[in-house]
């Protein structure tokens, strides 16, 4: 089957080498001059990697990431350093950190030269005709899949787009080499209105995040001096990890998500995959392991000996379900994170106070579930 893929994120480099590996002729479409990942670090939990088991990356991502996380105390603390929730090491979920340009040059890797076709736009049919139109040429395909982010253009032009929403925040993330100080705890610190996670990464670096509530496009200036000022006095490591990042390596985005799901991730021949079909808000950090899901979902039905809309169908019923339970869960943990009065901050420690360790590692566990799917067969009922 010959496949275009809008798109060389992590979503669309993970199907493009699931379905190049079975066999299916791939192209991606990528309008960047040189793919590759914009962002820091990242997480992925025990459901990416039963999803990359199943289409035979796992051990390519692991040789990339690494697991000190299930080693050290973990959870959530006030900005004075104080425990709201501890997760003692080795009792937390299954988790292994990575860097995105590594993550991303690793899949690059796996795929055959010349799949890549970087430094162009590619404008995707409406109705889902598998058609690409890149530069007036346009090349037609058996399937269209749409890889190509939370302002996909793709699903503007197949009917499917409700529009984004912005979370209400805006994050800074960098990373710095660690000191042996750095290396004792990781997770978030919540405060009223702002956030700051730490996760070690492979190498002795580590990889932080900075959240505040902000009016949508603010202006931050000195942004260095902003972070400085916002959580300088927020309990150690904290100040040490701003110190130590250059401000040419600082990367700051507002957080957007889907206002709303689409009605499907499928229009005709094509396919909504990652955060063009459900982009979430990061709070429960399944972003980039449901871009993963769709991707392997997809590659192992269409496996399968039955007709292409069966399977497409079949992967419509089972991402959407699967995805709307987490879009809602991520957007509820950024309210609940984000609280900024004096009452709901409050409110929100004397909660997280009471939740037992036990209790959050499990619902993390629950999140972290993935089902591989059956295959669809011709006469097949559903």
């Amino acid at each position: 089957m010959r496949i275009g893929i809008i798109g060389a994120g992590i979503g669309g480099l993970v199907a493009a080498a699931g379905l190049q590996a079975d066999g299916h002729d791939v192209t991606v479409f990528e309008r960047r001059d040189a793919p590759g990942a914009i962002g820091a670090g990242l997480t992925l939990f025990a459901n990416a990697f039963a999803a990359l088991d199943a289409i035979g990356l796992g051990d390519t991502v692991r040789a990339v990431g690494a697991d000190p996380l299930g080693r050290m105390r973990s959870g959530q603390r006030r900005p004075s350093g104080r425990w709201l929730v501890s997760v003692p090491p080795g009792s937390g979920p299954a988790v292994r950190s990575l860097h995105r340009a590594e993550l991303h040059s690793a899949l690059l890797g796996h795929l055959a030269e010349g799949t890549v076709r970087a430094g162009c736009t590619a404008r995707a049919h409406p109705g889902g005709e598998p058609v690409v139109t890149v530069d007036g040429t346009s090349a037609r395909f058996d399937l269209v899949v749409a890889a190509d982010g939370v302002r996909s253009a793709a699903r503007g032009a197949w009917g499917l787009d409700r529009g984004v929403r912005y979370a209400g925040y805006t994050a800074w993330r960098g990373v710095t080499t660690s000191r042996r100080h750095f290396a004792v705890e990781a997770g978030e610190t919540w405060g009223a209105g702002a956030r700051f996670g730490i996760v070690p990464l492979p190498d002795d670096r580590f990889y932080w995040f900075a959240v505040l509530t902000a009016t949508e496009g603010t202006d931050f200036g000195d942004e260095p001096a902003v972070l400085r000022q916002r959580f300088g006095g927020w309990h150690a490591p904290i100040p040490a990890l701003l110190d130590a990042t250059p401000a040419s390596g600082l990367l700051r985005h507002d957080i957007y998500d889907l206002a709303a799901l689409p009605p499907s991730c499928v229009a005709g021949r094509g396919v909504l995959l990652g955060d063009a079909a459900h982009a979430m808000t990061p709070d429960l950090g399944q972003g980039a392991g449901q871009a993963i899901e769709d991707a392997a979902t997809l590659a192992l039905l269409l496996r399968g000996a039955g007709p292409l809309d069966a399977a497409l169908n079949e992967y419509d019923r089972l991402r959407r379900r699967r995805a709307r339970k987490l879009w809602r869960g991520s957007r509820l943990a950024g309210r609940l994170a984000q609280a900024s009065s004096p009452v709901a901050v409050a409110a929100r420690d004397v909660l997280m106070r009471a939740m037992p360790p036990g209790a959050a590692v499990r619902a993390s566990a629950r999140v972290a579930r993935w089902q591989e799917p059956q295959q669809v067969f011709p006469g097949e009922s559903r």
